[in-house]
């Protein structure tokens, strides 16, 4: 029985390193323009996704071949993703990478969504609150976009349940992007290439405009091809269990204990239950508290609650929580054996999650849990910035 699981478990992972690799190769290197110097949008699907006769990229990963209720995760090491999002067309998804790094799509011409989501920070940008227009700056640290197409719920408070609902927040936020959709319409018509590769990309479109919805569509089929599920965690998950050395196992195992209890909001194999969570984090000296969800929510008991992030590509994205004030991995995990709300003044009611307890891990738990978290690293379809933007800029 054990050998035909592993006979079965290689002709899959034949089959979906076959389909990556020649993906893989069919990505350019470099942009691809016609004659007249014009963008040409690519025709083949990102690494990781299958190209189907409908034009539709469909993701093809491992924890496909496992089945859980609801494929919701419980923390098993074989355990199924929640459905993803996919099915954007290969030049949906290359229109929404230029898009991503183009700086025309903010007010003043001088921010791209990958100024605060870079690709080589975890799609973070290494601060505590992101740098908007005319030199402000956000209230809450940038969450990395890595596995965004497994979530249902979007932002540090969980208020937006769709990509294109989200990413109208920092568009048009005048500490961010600071535009409006009035100008970003605009200011998308004007731009001759823009059009045609518009045109390109959503080819029954009737009218010669781009309209925000594709703007906004475009950008979300970008975002989802983003996909991390590749790390030595990942191929110990899957049965190769030299991936990962005896310190990084200890360490696992603390994390999914019922001492620590992590795995049980950073659910197995997403890294996270998707769930708003008190935890009682402190903000940086000088900055009033943040209540959080509860401000969306118009609920009390949600005060300084928000959503439980991923853990996936956490060693590239510090610092760390929603208000940037934990510089390590080290310092964060050291956070929740210290007591229930013990960073918070007394004068802020908080109902604090009932996973927040004190388990007193020795420094040495820690520090396994801190290597541990390490292995979840993978950037092997980290997308590639472009090297000439349709906006010229």
């Amino acid at each position: 029985m054990k050998y035909l699981f592993f006979l079965i478990l290689s002709s899959f992972l034949f089959f979906s390193c076959s389909n990556i690799e020649q993906n893989k190769k069919l990505e350019p290197l470099t942009e691809k323009t016609i004659s007249n110097g014009d963008i040409v949008l690519n025709k083949n699907c990102p690494p990781g996704f299958e190209l189907n006769e409908k034009n539709e990229c469909i993701n093809r990963n491992m924890y496909q071949q496992y089945d859980s209720p609801n494929n919701e995760g419980l923390g098993g090491l074989q355990t199924g993703l929640p459905k993803m999002r996919d099915g954007f067309s290969p030049q949906q998804i290359d229109l929404g990478r230029y898009l991503f790094f183009d700086p025309v799509l903010s007010k003043d011409k001088s921010i791209s969504c990958a100024s605060c989501h870079q690709p080589d920070k975890g799609f973070t940008d290494g601060l505590a609150f992101s740098n908007g227009i005319n030199g402000l700056t956000t209230t809450r640290s940038a969450p990395s976009l890595w596995n965004v197409a497994f979530l249902k719920k979007l932002n540090w408070s969980a208020n937006a349940r769709s990509l294109e609902e989200q990413m109208q927040g920092p568009l048009f936020a005048a500490n961010e992007m600071g535009n409006t959709p009035g100008n970003l319409y605009k200011t998308i018509n004007e731009i001759d290439l823009y059009q045609k590769l518009f045109a390109e990309a959503f080819p029954e479109k009737n009218e010669k405009e781009i309209t925000l919805n594709e703007v906004y569509m475009a950008l979300a089929a970008f975002e989802s091809s983003l996909i991390s599920l590749n790390s030595r965690y990942d191929q110990y998950a899957h049965g190769f269990h030299e991936a990962l050395n005896p310190q990084e196992i200890k360490g696992m195992n603390v994390f999914r204990s019922f001492v620590a209890r992590c795995a049980e909001c950073h659910t197995p194999p997403l890294f996270t239950n998707q769930q708003i969570a008190v935890i009682g984090t402190p903000e940086p000296a000088g900055r009033p508290f943040d209540f959080g969800a509860a401000l969306n929510e118009k609920d009390s008991s949600l005060n300084g609650g928000f959503k439980v992030p991923s853990l996936r590509n956490i060693a590239l994205t510090a610092p760390y929580n929603h208000s940037g004030n934990f510089k390590t991995l080290q310092e964060t995990t050291r956070f929740y054996t210290q007591g229930r709300a013990h960073a918070v003044p007394d004068s802020v009611n908080l109902i604090v999650h009932w996973h927040i307890w004190e388990p007193k891990l020795t420094e040495k738990e820690i520090e396994d849990i801190t290597v541990f978290l390490g292995t979840l690293t993978d950037e092997s379809f980290k997308p590639q910035a472009p090297k000439k933007l349709p906006s010229g800029l």
